[in-house]
């Protein structure tokens, strides 16, 4: 029997001053834990998406990691209760002249309790059918005492012509009826900490940022996003919304892949106050980030100026507005003439592609 190779990992009186520290056993990351005057050890890298479990904290017996959350036994490597078959290595640790030995082969396995992939995770592939357009209002109203919303009336307008007019499929999302989570900033503690899907929408079933996400990745064409003028800035549930949108980017800088692919983003911008320009600034560079194309003049927007705080006559004037309406009706159909001359071109694009295939023939055999 070989016999088991060891390695020093520093001496006691130095590693007991933490309760939990990532080392290096050879070129394996392992989290050492200091407990009730002993030391255990695991794999320092956790079974979710690769955290270092060294570097979290410990929560009664469970070692915490630091990305995500996932709680593993300091002794066992078990998951945490009503998650045991998920268990990451143990490595067997020794006390000797006041050094702390871990052992560099774990003396059990790493086990992962099967998950099916997240709805979201599967690839975005285009079924058929007509351009399909969302529109996404990031208005705040009270429920219970509903007020007009001018961006909202605008998107409304557009997506009314989008379906009756143009014959699109048509998807209204209102971001104030959907419950959801802010950014918990898991890009701060590491790029890769940032999935797909968002590991909030992963780990919280009732988080409903799904919707968004399914109809961005999966489902739109054209995306139509409407927000008021806020303090001269787009609303604070655009920047939730937008914030969470960060793993949609982020799979770009870790791995190129575009989750948005020939989608088409337009806007609607409306306030009391002015600095149009400003917020239509942001939007158009974030949603370019993250993969989209606009149409030409690809926002409308309306406001009275920073002196006119007459509000009511800004609701007023926009409801009666034939040219702002008649200016989302435009918009959309921007959009979705672009949008059918991305999908025109793919579908080109991929029967060239096909028939380029089948006319090929291996050449054949020189004589002789």
């Amino acid at each position: 029997m070989t016999e088991r190779a060891w390695a020093d990992v520093g001496s006691v009186e130095e590693l007991a001053d933490r309760p939990l520290r990532q080392v290096t056993v050879g070129r394996t990351k392992v989290a050492l834990c200091h407990r009730d005057d002993t030391f255990t050890a695991i794999s320092g890298v956790c079974n979710h998406v690769a955290g270092p479990l060294g570097e979290g904290h410990l929560d009664g017996d469970y070692v915490v990691c630091p990305w995500h959350g996932w709680k593993f036994h300091c002794r066992t490597g078990e998951g945490e209760p009503g998650f045991e078959e998920d268990r990451v290595p143990v490595h067997e640790v020794r006390v000797e002249a006041g050094r702390v030995l871990v052992a560099l082969e774990p003396s059990t396995s790493r086990q992962k309790k099967p998950h099916p992939p997240h709805p979201l995770a599967r690839r975005p592939a285009r079924e058929p059918g007509p351009v399909r357009v969302v529109g996404i209002s990031t208005t705040m109203t009270n429920r219970d005492l509903p007020r007009y919303s001018t961006s909202e009336a605008l998107l409304e307008t557009a997506l009314e012509h989008a379906g009756a007019v143009l014959g699109c499929e048509t998807r209204p999302l209102r971001l104030r009826e959907l419950s959801f989570r802010a950014c918990e900033g898991y890009y701060s503690k590491s790029a890769r900490a940032c999935t797909w899907p968002c590991s909030i929408t992963q780990m919280d079933p009732a988080d409903q940022l799904d919707a968004v996400y399914e109809a961005f990745v999966h489902w739109a064409d054209v995306i139509l996003v409407a927000t008021p003028i806020r303090w001269g800035a787009a609303s604070s549930l655009y920047y939730k919304m937008v914030e969470r949108m960060n793993c949609i980017q982020n799979q770009i800088t870790l791995s190129n892949r575009a989750l948005l692919e020939n989608k088409v983003a337009g806007f609607v911008i409306t306030g009391g106050q002015d600095n149009v320009q400003a917020v239509a600034g942001q939007m158009l560079g974030f949603f370019a980030e993250v993969g989209c194309v606009f149409p030409q003049y690809p926002y409308i927007a309306h406001s009275r100026g920073w002196t006119a705080e007459d509000m009511e006559r800004n609701v007023a004037h926009v409801q009666r507005s034939r040219e702002l309406h008649d200016g989302a009706r435009e918009l959309v159909r921007r959009a979705v003439a672009l949008a059918e001359v991305l999908l025109a071109s793919t579908a080109e694009r991929r029967r060239l592609e096909r028939g380029g295939r089948k006319a090929y023939r291996a050449p054949e055999p020189a004589a002789g």
